[in-house]
């Protein structure tokens, strides 16, 4: 577990953030200049708060009043910086060694090949960083800091440098490594896309101070946290499971945890596998009658759980439908239906504006 308070003053700055965060990946999401590198600097021993405490696991990194402050080397955390920071001077396989050859506090060591394999790296091993492109830096300094076998990874706006090509090689990748190892990780972001495809717990970050901590899928779910956890790509993130796969029409049928069922379009997946969906509050539609003769696949019974104004005319709801939902729709439609707490509605989803992962 990491268990971190900190203060810091910069200038006109202040950072002022207290969060626990349990093994999986734990991401630090806000806008530019929220302090989300603070954190991660301060975490790895790169810069040193003004008062508090870092833990982790049974050990203490930093504390101001015993006035422990443990070295970066000994700190047993792999950092992967927005830019790569490879070793010019050494061979792709000279900079995973590198990271190999540090003393690491992870039980077990991580093999150098399942690394190397999974990020797809084989054929660069004998390149310099110099001949190589952009994703392909990174996924090397993310081998070498996971191959030096941490307590807690910490990936400071990994993909931040990257265009969305790479991004959407590189994702995938970093979610393989989190599924296979089990790496505690602090991850740092201001993309949605990111936090919802990775995250287990959430920390939302805002102008130095932590607005909520806790399981991503209940926070995104929160009227109050919405201006927080996305903007207009605010939505519901939801843990399903493939029933079935129509090759006909490219179409797949998914469950969530309470047991309804979802269709959304995309290549097959075998039953039993689980996706990870989300569903943007923009993207959903409000009837007061059973819809009939549509065009939209997912429509679902609930009723208005709660609801609260939102910004240029928009109303916030959140629905029950089996599954908690959140929706967006405009003021007025939602006067002009008559809509309250406790209304009866259906809720309506296109199946191609479904995000998978």
């Amino acid at each position: 577990m990491l268990d971190v308070r900190l203060h810091k003053k910069l200038e006109d700055f202040a950072l002022d953030a207290a969060f626990a965060a349990d093994a999986g990946l734990t991401a630090i999401f806000g806008p530019s200049g929220a302090g989300k590198t603070m954190i991660a600097k301060m975490v790895a021993g790169l810069m040193t708060p003004d008062n508090g405490h870092i833990r982790l696991n049974d050990r203490v990194l930093f504390d101001s009043e015993k006035r422990i402050n443990i070295g970066v080397q000994r700190r047993r955390i792999g950092f992967v910086f927005q830019e790569h920071r490879l070793f010019p001077h050494y061979s792709v396989r000279g900079n995973l060694t590198y990271g190999a050859g540090r003393k690491g506090g992870a039980s077990g060591k991580i093999p150098f090949d399942r690394v190397v394999d999974i990020l797809g790296i084989g054929h660069l091993l004998d390149r310099k960083p110099l001949a190589l492109s952009g994703g392909e830096r990174q996924r090397v300094a993310i081998g070498r800091a996971l191959l030096s076998t941490p307590e807690l990874l910490v990936m400071d706006e990994p993909l931040s440098s990257l265009d969305d090509g790479r991004k959407a090689e590189i994702l995938p990748l970093i979610e393989t490594l989190k599924d296979e190892f089990g790496l505690a990780t602090l991850y740092i972001s201001h993309a949605i896309e990111e936090i919802t495809r990775l995250a287990d717990t959430l920390v939302l970050l805002e102008k130095g101070a932590v607005k909520a901590v806790g399981p991503a899928s209940e926070l995104l779910n929160r009227l109050d946290l919405l201006p927080y956890t996305g903007g207009d790509d605010a939505g519901t993130l939801l843990e399903t499971s493939v029933v079935q796969y129509d090759r006909a029409h490219s179409l797949l049928t998914v469950a969530t945890e309470q047991g309804n069922h979802l269709y959304l379009t995309g290549s097959e997946k075998p039953a039993g596998a689980r996706l990870r969906l989300r569903i943007r509050a923009r993207d959903v539609a409000i009837a007061t009658t059973p819809p009939t003769s549509l065009s939209i696949l997912n429509h679902f019974e609930g009723r208005i759980e709660d609801h609260c104004a939102g910004e240029q005319g928009m109303e916030e709801l959140l629905l029950d439908v089996g599954f908690p939902l959140t929706a967006r729709i405009t003021r007025r439609s939602f006067e002009t239906m008559g809509l309250k707490k406790g209304s009866p509605v259906w809720a309506l989803v296109k199946s191609v504006t479904l995000s998978r992962h």
